[in-house]
């Protein structure tokens, strides 16, 4: 589908991402950690990295103090040192969404695509990707990551990925079904809200955060990117974006990723 219009409006950054900070930046780092006193889960990960390394959850006040501690003795080596190219790694704070919808009592995520197939002038492409589930039902109190994160990577590291990684990825089809059977009237939606509400949603957000980035983005014939975009579902049907990736995993290691991904990778090219 052809992403080609503007959105009906702009939407404000609650309204679709999680509150977040900047661990690298004095005034947003100084700003989370005077708001995070209370027992809230917050989830720390690099600014630049994947398959879920660095990740780990903030759940108590003394490990938020923890990671202060640290991030202070790391500023005062580097001032002492006046070493800036050894600074630690940019890292991100996210809120925690502790009410996520849930797939047969799963965890799940999407993954879809925005294709930025040309920059002179913009075009830019949308397509449907894959839906991402935990191999063990969810409990926002375990400190196990695999009840928390659903990239393939993380899934990995369960004892009992070997026997289930085909129920670890469902195509947006399933996805579908599955909510119009379970959820439509209980929640009141429309039929086939995956396709229709959902999308839409996706790709205005797509869109919008593409129109904040794009004066950074290099403007040359034959230049284009594949980006993941992992969006989350709570249990009132709000769509929140976790993130946006550059090289997006493209391995087709159970049945549902190898009907999607060669698809989504001819179409790109």
């Amino acid at each position: 589908q052809f992403v080609s219009d503007s959105p009906d409006r702009m939407l404000k950054m609650e309204e679709f991402f999680p509150e977040s900070f900047r661990l690298d930046i004095e005034d947003e780092r100084n700003a989370f950690f005077k708001l995070c006193k209370e027992e809230q889960i917050w989830i720390c990960k690099p600014s630049y990295s994947n398959q879920g390394r660095g990740i780990f959850l903030l759940k108590i006040p003394a490990a938020v103090n923890i990671l202060q501690a640290k991030l202070c003795s790391a500023k005062k080596c580097l001032f002492s040192r006046n070493m800036s190219h050894d600074a630690p790694q940019p890292r991100i704070v996210q809120r925690y969404i502790q009410q996520p919808l849930l797939l047969e009592g799963k965890k799940f995520d999407v993954r879809s695509y925005l294709l930025i197939a040309c920059t002179a002038p913009y075009v830019l492409f949308f397509a449907q990707g894959y839906v991402r589930l935990t191999c063990v039902n969810y409990d926002a109190a375990s400190d196990d990551l695999t009840v928390h994160l659903t990239n393939q990577y993380m899934q990995k590291k369960n004892s009992l990925y070997s026997q289930l990684k085909d129920e670890t990825v469902w195509s947006m089809e399933r996805f579908n079904s599955y909510v119009n059977e379970k959820f439509r009237q209980t929640k009141g939606l429309p039929k086939d809200w995956v396709f229709t509400v959902f999308t839409k949603r996706m790709q205005q957000i797509m869109l919008q955060c593409f129109l904040a980035a794009r004066n950074k983005l290099d403007r040359k014939l034959g230049y284009f990117d594949l980006i993941g975009c992992d969006f989350l579902i709570d249990e009132n049907f709000k769509v929140w974006l976790l993130e946006m990736n550059s090289n997006p995993a493209l391995h087709t290691n159970c049945k549902a990723l190898r009907e999607i991904i060669p698809a989504v990778v001819y179409e790109s090219l």
